[in-house]
């Protein structure tokens, strides 16, 4: 599928994310602001379809993890947006584990088996996804479908890198994302507004 413009509204700020993470580490508070504020909405985004009302909570928890480990951090303004989501995720994971309320499938091994095809339906889901509310469809996706489409389009991650953050390969990652793409594509249409409440990762038919 085509990814020309996929990236546009988080890669135009990997150079300045980049530089923010290197004085930061050099112990420049403002800098941490910085970075912050470019990579928190995208990460609040993905794990509040991860836990639901406990995104600010575990996100909390996960900026003070990259707080503590930065120093530890090498690469660049796009490399930081992968770190970040892989302890977001961990730190969401975490957080699914020790509730017991409403137990949800700590697995996300729900593979796509086909091949994407050749076509941009999904534009139109792309452009949209910076709406609440397309981002409230996204939790009606299938889990390994969502969490591709979250890194993918709201945190501004490749396909390499997503593959990383979710421990498959950067195929399946692809197919899942175009199939949920292609999906909200569809319910974004004219007549494709559903009528259901918004749904946390794994709770999808």
């Amino acid at each position: 599928m085509g990814h020309g413009g996929e990236y546009r509204r988080t890669g135009a700020y990997d150079g300045e994310l980049g530089a923010a993470v290197g004085r930061a580490q050099e112990g420049d508070e403002a800098a941490f602001a910085v970075a912050y504020r470019l990579v928190q909405p995208g990460l609040l985004a993905y794990v509040r379809g991860l836990v639901g009302d406990d995104a600010e909570d575990v996100m909390s928890d996960a900026w003070l993890e990259i707080a503590r480990d930065l120093g530890r951090f090498k690469g660049d303004g796009a490399g930081f947006r992968g770190w970040t989501a892989t302890i977001a995720r961990h730190r969401a994971l975490d957080h699914l584990r020790r509730q017991r309320v409403r137990p949800r499938p700590s697995a996300l091994e729900q593979d796509v088996l086909d091949l994407p095809g050749q076509q941009n339906t999904h534009d139109q889901a792309m452009e949209s996804l910076s709406t609440a509310h397309a981002l409230e469809l996204v939790g009606g996706l299938p889990r390994d479908q969502a969490e591709a489409v979250l890194l993918r389009v709201v945190v501004g991650l490749d396909g390499p890198a997503a593959a990383r953050v979710l421990g498959k390969r950067p195929g399946a990652v692809r197919t899942a994302a175009h199939r949920g793409l292609k999906r909200l594509a569809r319910q974004l249409g004219a007549d494709g507004v559903t009528d259901e409440p918004p749904r946390t990762l794994g709770e999808s038919t």
